[in-house]
């Protein structure tokens, strides 16, 4: 029997030919952290009672969540972090450098093969460039930062093929939404996704980012795609690091296969209080919004700015609203700086934040007020989660939210483009 992509990547790692469900303990190619999970895993590292990490080029700290920091415990454990790293040799990226799942395939860290760990749920972004990435928990980092290793159960995997071509206005956002609606929060519980299709050969690697950033929103423990000759250009652009891709093999053993036909797809908005609570966009068309939101480790990339910035050019938002930009880096605020973009969403009447995770953690910026609607690019929508509990957050592509923002209410984008 053949081997899925997840399979050929956890056996490579762990010397062992292993097959889904196996336990097995695989070296670790990289490693990241954030400001609201290091603290803790610093902590645990100390109570390990170690003392050096296993291998410093291995791992990153970026601090994006709380950036910069809204309040002095935030700071103590932002000093806490830069001092850990500073003793360690590890590498940090500090307040305004961008989102870790940006930073972390765009600065080179990871290429295709490879297997990395993160204490960060939407870590498994990286699997658009065929990287098995996963998200664990800040004690797990820590016994990862001081062996080099950790265990993983081999999950089993479920195919995806997207087929056909995306309609005009309808976007990677759109279709990861439609699928997570179609099997549900749970439809893929600890398994490994892997990716294809038509549609997805057709989109830029930014935009295959959004979807495999979302897998764990259905429960998956990696969002995989093949690397094809998209991805290895894009790799060879942003990294040294020699990279291993790995193709499923004709007779892998799949646990389901889900054929979605994206041609008749309508833009797609996730309603509140969870993902999975999906509509076509003329469903909730009308609907109030007072506050929206472009950015995120999900939408936050060049493209997804210029798309907006391309309905909004030439109007307004509109006055009952604000539009909140975030950039997922400060490479990607120079891009938009240099092309025009940035000028033109803040003559539109955006306001932008520090590059980070902005509004979405719901530390800081852009928290809503008691009975506001929020239209988002966000990842996630649950009650309370960009910081009041009494407010009502939707999801949508950058098209959507910049169309939504001209009228004041939740919009369908075709009609501007």
């Amino acid at each position: 029997m053949g081997k899925t992509i997840a399979e050929k990547i956890l056996s490579n790692h762990s010397g062992r030919d292993t097959k889904a469900g196996d336990i097995v303990i695989a070296d670790l190619d990289f490693m990241i952290g954030q400001d609201g999970t290091s603290g803790v895993a610093i902590d645990s590292f100390r109570k390990m009672e170690a003392k050096k990490v296993a291998d410093p080029s291995k791992i990153a700290i970026i601090i994006d969540h709380s950036s910069p920091s809204p309040n002095e415990g935030v700071s103590a454990i932002h000093k806490k972090i830069r001092e850990f790293c500073l003793e360690q040799g590890v590498k940090l990226y500090d307040v305004g450098c961008g989102v870790c799942h940006q930073i972390t395939p765009e600065q080179g860290l990871v290429v295709p093969g490879n297997l990395v760990i993160g204490a960060d749920s939407h870590t498994c972004t990286y699997g658009a460039i065929n990287v098995f990435s996963t998200g664990i928990g800040s004690t797990d980092l820590a016994a990862g930062m001081i062996s080099g290793k950790l265990w993983f159960k081999v999950p089993e995997t479920m195919k995806v093929n997207f087929n056909g071509q995306l309609p005009n206005g309808v976007y990677s956002k759109d279709l990861v939404l439609a699928f997570i609606g179609q099997i549900g929060a749970d439809g893929a519980t600890y398994l490994a996704l892997e990716i294809g299709g038509q549609a997805i050969n057709e989109m830029s690697v930014d935009a295959r980012f959004t979807i495999s950033n979302m897998a764990i929103e259905c429960g998956a423990k990696a969002g995989l795609m093949e690397a094809d000759n998209k991805v290895m250009e894009w790799v060879i652009t942003h990294s040294k690091k020699k990279p291993n891709p790995q193709v499923a093999d004709k007779d892998a053993a799949y646990k389901q296969v889900v054929e979605i036909d994206v041609t008749k797809l309508e833009p797609q908005i996730a309603k509140p209080h969870t993902v999975d609570n999906v509509c076509g966009v003329t469903e909730v068309a009308g609907t109030p919004v007072q506050q929206g939101f472009i950015g995120t480790c999900t939408n936050g990339r060049l493209e997804d700015f210029q798309v907006a910035a391309k309905i909004l050019r030439g109007k307004k938002v509109k006055d009952s609203c604000r539009l909140i930009i975030a950039p997922a880096s400060k490479d990607i605020l120079m891009a938009m700086i240099k092309d025009g973009t940035y000028q033109s969403l803040l003559e539109s009447g955006a306001l932008a934040v520090t590059p980070g995770c902005g509004p979405c953690v719901g530390t800081h910026n852009g928290v809503p007020s008691d009975g506001e609607n929020v239209i988002s690019t966000a990842n996630r929508n649950f009650l309370g989660r960009m910081g009041n509990r009494n407010a009502f957050i939707y999801l949508g592509s950058p098209a959507t939210v910049a169309a939504s923002m001209i009228e004041g209410q939740i919009t369908d984008p075709r009609k501007y483009l």
